[in-house]
């Protein structure tokens, strides 16, 4: 028998715009555990989209990196094109 794989499962609803997470299944393959988030997830017909994600494929930033990683923009002036000297050719911006 295979290694069952753990899923991720993202369903957009029929009143939604983006997937959100609702839940986890174990499956043998991505098939599978569509089949599976279908039967555990959509039952009423709430989801017109169904994403199957393999828990070992996410990877996400840790609370502690919170600060580096989402400082303010305003202390990085690269980001601001008032820090680069434009053309004369390209005209106003």
């Amino acid at each position: 028998m295979s290694e069952w794989t753990l899923f991720e499962i993202f369903i957009r609803s029929k009143h939604g715009l983006n997937h959100k997470h609702v839940g986890s299944v174990h499956a043998v393959d991505a098939e599978m555990a569509i089949e599976n988030a279908r039967d555990l997830y959509t039952r009423r017909n709430e989801g017109v989209s169904i994403w199957v994600v393999p828990s070992a494929s996410i990877t996400a930033t840790a609370s502690d990196e919170k600060e580096p990683l989402f400082d303010p923009s305003e202390d990085k002036v690269y980001r601001h094109a008032s820090f680069y000297e434009l053309p004369d050719e390209v005209g106003h911006m």
